[in-house]
């Protein structure tokens, strides 16, 4: 790399910091001229000269980002200085730049619940032992965050920029709503209080949510379920009503022990195809339907007992 004069690379960081208060993007070519900045210095730098140079740096910088009430005149006469100490930040290989300008903010909730307010106005209400991390470059055309653990979301109206929670093996996509993550080791829901979402996990259909809904995989691969909850209209009480059932590629055997643990189902069947493959869409159908079905899929005929339980034959 053509080496740069002192009074050159000045201006180019001078420019870089204006971009950055207006937020402005930075051109293809200024970031490869960046780039290639970057690998110059870190070639000519040893690694005893990196670290105390970022120790000097890490005490230069803290009068820059104590928080305090100062005017803007005070912001323009300080603006110079602040310029400079972005020209040590990018001269140190960028350390200081991930860490500043591109290092996603990450939010913990230790022991208690703990309430977060994003930029575009969302609230994150993370439940103990849950993090969420946030990219410095949130919000965008697409707000993205990613989850670990559980967590409710009340997410700022956007007809234009959609909300993405990345979670573990899934993704929830929203306009502006409020729902509920729940991740347990492998279990995975969503809950659905106001507005819509759309749920996508590997393997299956998108599944789209209205009030009332619950989106599960019931802790098993290629495999969702939506149920809704609804008030019962003789005693009052709450009850969830299955409105899709969806398997791909998932064994026979695990089919039926979802089937007999969540809605009391019990299937009767022969040893020889529990380990079968079975691809099968259950929406909208009543047990005796979704019953024939899979035992249509294995190559078998259903006797009837009672209402839950059912005797698969050849």
């Amino acid at each position: 790399m053509k080496k740069l004069k002192y009074s050159k690379v000045e201006a180019f960081v001078f420019k870089l910091w204006s971009r950055e208060v207006s937020e402005d993007e930075l051109s293809e070519k200024e970031l490869k001229v960046l780039e290639l900045w970057e690998k110059d210095v870190i070639k000519n730098l040893e690694k005893n000269q990196i670290l105390e140079s970022k120790i000097k740096v890490l005490t230069g910088l803290e009068p820059y980002f104590v928080q305090s009430a100062k005017s803007p005149t005070y912001f323009r006469r300080n603006l110079y200085s602040a310029a400079a100490v972005l020209l040590l930040i990018f001269s140190l290989g960028g350390f200081f730049t991930y860490n500043f300008l591109f290092k996603p903010d990450v939010y913990v909730a230790e022991n208690i619940n703990k309430t977060i307010r994003l930029e575009d106005g969302s609230v994150v209400t993370l439940l103990s032992g849950a993090k969420l991390t946030v990219e410095k470059s949130f919000p965008a055309d697409t707000r993205i965050v990613n989850l670990k653990g559980d967590a409710v979301f009340s997410v700022a109206k956007s007809k234009i920029h959609p909300f993405i929670v990345q979670a573990d093996g899934f993704s929830t996509r929203v306009m502006g709503t409020k729902f509920k993550v729940v991740q347990n080791g492998a279990s995975k829901t969503v809950d659905l209080y106001e507005g819509k979402v759309a749920v996508s996990s590997p393997g299956v259909a998108v599944a789209y949510l209205t009030p009332n809904q619950r989106w599960t995989n019931f802790g098993i691969l290629r495999t969702a379920a939506v149920v809704v909850s609804k008030t019962d209209q003789k005693s009052g009480k709450k009850i969830s009503v299955l409105k899709s059932l969806t398997f791909n590629d998932v064994s026979f055997r695990i089919i039926m022990e979802v089937l007999h643990k969540n809605y009391g189902i019990s299937i009767k069947y022969p040893q020889e195809v529990a380990e079968k493959k079975v691809t099968a869409d259950l929406t909208g159908s009543t047990w005796d339907e979704n019953v024939e079905a899979l035992a249509f899929i294995v190559g078998l005929e259903v006797q009837k007992e009672n209402n839950t339980t059912y005797i698969l034959k050849k």
